[in-house]
This record gives C-alpha cells, sequence and structure tokens, in this order.
C-alpha cells in the first residue's frame, strides 16, 4: 500500500512546492562541495546490492567478475532471489554473504554493517531516494539505477546529503561507456566537431511486452507509473552520453527545458489486443504520453533533443547523436561525416575512428558483456576508483542534473510546453575542471 501511495504522487509535487518560479531555486548549502573529492582508496571495496531483480541479478556476474571487487552483503523482499544471488557469490569463490530478506525495511540493516564501502540499488524506482539517503547516512558511498530521484526534493536531498556525508552518490547510468559513445567523446575533445552545437539522446524501446508481464517487474510495479506521470519517466540513458560530449559541470551546463508529449494510445491499444477481459489492467487509465520530446539548452547556447517513448513498436534506440561545425556522429546505425576528412556529402565510416578508442576498451575490454560491454566497464572503472582513491568519473552533480529532466518534463508537459529552468546543483561551481568519463589512464 505505500509503494502505490509513492507512485501515486510521483506526478504530483515532482518539482516541490512554487512550480515552475521553484524549478530552479537552490537551498543553502550544509555541506562541501563533492566536485573532485576521492574514494578512500580501499584494495577491495565490498558491496552491498540491494534489489537482486532483473537488473541487479544481471549485474551481479559482472561485478564478481572484477578483480579486487568483494560482495559481503546481499538484500531482496524474495529470499529465494536472495538465496541464488548468494550462490553466484560463492561460486565465484568468495565467502557466503550476508542476507536481508526480513520485509521492505531490511535494507537499513545491510547500510548498517560496517563491512560495506558500497552500497548498489537496483529496486523500483520509488525505493532509489530513500535507499540512497539511508546508505549515505551509514557512511557508504551509494550506486543507484535510473532514475535516482523522481522529484526535484529528491534530488536536492540526494545532493545535499551526499555533501554533508562526504560520501559520493553515483547514477549507475548504463550507457556512458559504450565504445561508440566514448569514442565519440574522445574526437569531441580532441576538437574533430569544432565547437559542439548540438546533440540528440533518446530511450526508445518498445516495452509494451514486459510492462504487461505477471512476472518480469515484481507487482508489475513499472506500468503503474503510467497511470499517473506524464512526462520522460527514463532520461539518464540518452542524456548521458550527452553530458559527457559538452563537459555538463565541467564548462557548461542546463539552464532551460521545454516538453511536450503525444496522445497516450499505445498500452491501452496493447491491453485491447492482449489482455483477457476482467483482467485488471482494465482499471488503469494510461496518461503518458507514447513519445515525450524535450528540448534543453546549455549556458553555451547548445541544444539537446531529448525522447522518451516505450509505449509503441520501435526498434530499440538511444539516437546518439552529435553535431558541430566539422561535422555530425550519429548511431543506430553508428555513421561519421567530418571535416576535411570527408566532402562529398556522404556518411563514413565510424570504424575509420577507431584510433579514438578509449583505453578502457583498448586495455580492458567488454568483459562478460551487460549491454555489449559498457556495463561491466562501468563497474570495472568505478571499483578502479575505488581501489585506487580516485574521484567517481559521474559524481553526484552530473547524477542530478541527468535526472532532472524527470520532473521538469512532467511540469513542461503540465503548463502546455513552458520553459522551465534547469536547477543548477553545483551551486555555481559548474565551471570547475574536473575529471569525467574521458577519464586518463591511471599510472
Amino acid at each position: 500500500m505505500l509503494r502505490g501511495a509513492a507512485v501515486a504522487g510521483v506526478g504530483l509535487g515532482v518539482a516541490g512546492a512554487g512550480g515552475i518560479e521553484a524549478a530552479a531555486q537552490a537551498p543553502p548549502r550544509a555541506g562541501r562541495s563533492m566536485i573532485g573529492v576521492p574514494f578512500d582508496a580501499t584494495d577491495a571495496p565490498r558491496f552491498g546490492v540491494v534489489g537482486l531483480g532483473n537488473r541487479g541479478g544481471g549485474m551481479l556476474p559482472l561485478l564478481l567478475a572484477i578483480p579486487g571487487a568483494r560482495v559481503t552483503a546481499l538484500c531482496d523482499i524474495r529470499p529465494e532471489f536472495a538465496q541464488r544471488a548468494a550462490r553466484a557469490v560463492t561460486d565465484a569463490g568468495q565467502p557466503a554473504p550476508a542476507l536481508y530478506t526480513a520485509g521492505d525495511d531490511d535494507y537499513e540493516n545491510l547500510c548498517a554493517r560496517d563491512d560495506v564501502d558500497f552500497v548498489y540499488i537496483a529496486t523500483p524506482w520509488e525505493w532509489h531516494t530513500p535507499m540512497a539517503l539511508t546508505a549515505m547516512r551509514n557512511g557508504k558511498h551509494v550506486g543507484v539505477e535510473c532514475p535516482m530521484g523522481l522529484t526535484l526534493d529528491d534530488l536536492w536531498r540526494l545532493v545535499d546529503t551526499s555533501e554533508r556525508t562526504r560520501r559520493h552518490c553515483v547514477q549507475l547510468e548504463n550507457c556512458c561507456y559504450g565504445r561508440n559513445e566514448l569514442r565519440a567523446l574522445r574526437l569531441a575533445h580532441a576538437g574533430r566537431f569544432g565547437e559542439l552545437l548540438h546533440a540528440s539522446g533518446a530511450y526508445l524501446h518498445d516495452l509494451r511486452e514486459l510492462l504487461f508481464s505477471k512476472t518480469y517487474y515484481e507487482d508489475q510495479w513499472r506500468r503503474r507509473f503510467h497511470t499517473t506521470t506524464n512526462g520522460d519517466l527514463y532520461p539518464t540513458h540518452g542524456l548521458g552520453p550527452v553530458a559527457a560530449y559538452f563537459d555538463l559541470n565541467r564548462g557548461d551546463r542546463f539552464v532551460r527545458m521545454t516538453s511536450m508529449s503525444t496522445p497516450a494510445l499505445g498500452l491501452a491499444a496493447y491491453r485491447a489486443e492482449h489482455q483477457p477481459p476482467g483482467d485488471e489492467t482494465w482499471s488503469e487509465n494510461y496518461v503518458n504520453g507514447d513519445v515525450t520530446m524535450s528540448l534543453i539548452q546549455t549556458a553555451k547556447g547548445r541544444v539537446v533533443h531529448l525522447v522518451h517513448g516505450v509505449s509503441n513498436p520501435h526498434p530499440y534506440s538511444r539516437l546518439n547523436h552529435l553535431a558541430g561545425t566539422n561535422g555530425v556522429f550519429e548511431d543506430y546505425p553508428p555513421r561519421i561525416y567530418l571535416e576535411p576528412d570527408r566532402t562529398n556529402d556522404q556518411w563514413g565510416s565510424f570504424d575509420d575512428y577507431a584510433e579514438h578508442d578509449h583505453w578502457l576498451w583498448t586495455d580492458v575490454g567488454p568483459g562478460p558483456g551487460g549491454h555489449g560491454g559498457m556495463d561491466y566497464l562501468m563497474l570495472w572503472r568505478l571499483v578502479q576508483c575505488l581501489r585506487l582513491g580516485l574521484p567517481p568519473d559521474i559524481d553526484v552533480y552530473d547524477s542530478a542534473a541527468w535526472n532532472s529532466p524527470y520532473p521538469l518534463s512532467v511540469l513542461s508537459v503540465r503548463h502546455q510546453g513552458a520553459p522551465i529552468p534547469f536547477p543548477d546543483f553545483t551551486r555555481g561551481d559548474w565551471q570547475t575542471p574536473h575529471p569525467g568519463t574521458d577519464s586518463d589512464k591511471p599510472a
């Protein structure tokens, strides 16, 4: 019941009290900036994983494959999921982890352990913020699956708690470490695109079958968001790589956003074709537009085109488009046109620029996989930063900015596409140079 109430409230207080006028307001800083703050070096970082379903259960083998990573505690409300995950830990040659399966709040006991350095959260969305706050308040660094927070108040609480506790809070975005994304990023940093002008990112993924599955999402929690909220429910997959291209919080920042949604037709049409009469889903009213399109402008005047659509037939795509004064790259399929290399108005092969591959791909490689290897490299790099005492590539300010289009798009759609100011979670420090995903290889 409490979980249902939390989801129902998501479509209401997205920007906190005050709506458009309050969206960009920053509460007074109560701690110190986390920009460039390194992890405390620990040779064998210890992980606690909360949520062992589709995502958490799939990421666990990748984490166990990374040298030096240890998994000491697991939590899930379904004991059988935790026990299955524990077998994976012991099969990897590690000691049996502690298990927490005694209900919704047992994650609090995992966060209180003294043998956990980093808490990995992969639960239904409404739990992400309270779990991350609990982890940091217990002295743990924390990584959260998408989305990290559902309201601007959520995101400010995560930023403020990170600053007060001196613990990092990282969006475990699984698209910034792809080979194409990192190659395009290094081309941009090498100046090959000239002055950057615009980019596109998206989450276009036909989820209809999974959203109506009785087993894939526990208690069918994800479909419920489509009955309460009209906006971009999943911005980080497309926006994370674009934020890296634009050096977000490292010389540029998002300043305003406008969004529009199409009618909400796809899920009702799928239900009519696939759900039997009398099924519980027939009591649902879907309000989230099939496609939400947003435009974000940066302080330097650049423009981001952001798209979300999961309710209609569409081959998977994150768009991943970048353009500047010297040319353009776009993905799905990958292709590139850069002057002076090409002058015939014909696309060239992205493979011709393999010399710009990131060292993570040339020296580490995709490992056991996960979205083509990007998931493994995301975790591998996180573990490396923990072991060497380096700052994370993605910090709490990046994470909050990538997640802001969720509540901001809802607010803009509600106000007929009105431009909404973007909060500056760095509180004025967005021009501070510091490492990002285009990281130097440690000596």
